[in-house]
């Protein structure tokens, strides 16, 4: 038994040789956007965590004897500049030092005392070390962090 064919009213099938060309040139804009911004998310964290490693190398640093806030800045900068290929100039650390029995803040690392909470971060401005949108990111800045008590 043969199966009836529809018939074809004098219509010939053309060819649709330029729906691809529409079709990337509006999904491949979205697609790009899409890829840049997983980028530029993971490069974010990845900063992040080498900012929070600084930092920790920074209180290793500031919680011994003899060390000062100068030198701990020195300490931080230098490793984040190195670490992340931006100017030292643009990291900025801050230091606070909480007395361990009194719970008052101390001026600098180099008269804290042993129990003492020493609380470091350190900041860069996103733009700096951005791969992609550095136009677009304004101020913002990624931080990271550390506490140790000093010894």
């Amino acid at each position: 038994m043969k199966l009836a064919q529809p018939q074809q009213r004098g219509h010939k099938h053309r060819p649709r040789t330029g729906t691809a060309i529409v079709e990337v040139a509006i999904c491949f804009p979205v697609f790009m956007l899409i890829l840049m911004g997983i980028i530029e998310f993971g490069r974010a964290m990845s900063v992040n965590q080498m900012l929070n490693s600084a930092s920790r190398i920074g209180c290793r640093a500031a919680i011994l004897d003899g060390s000062s806030n100068s030198s701990v800045t020195s300490v931080v900068k230098q490793h984040v500049a190195s670490t992340l290929g931006c100017q030292p100039a643009s990291v900025t650390v801050a230091i606070s030092v909480t007395s361990g029995r009194t719970g008052d803040a101390i001026p600098d690392v180099s008269t804290a005392t042993t129990g003492d909470l020493v609380e470091l971060d350190v900041f860069v401005p996103l733009a700096d070390v951005s791969w992609s949108v550095k136009n677009w990111l304004g101020t913002s800045k990624i931080h990271g962090e550390c506490a140790m008590q000093h010894e």
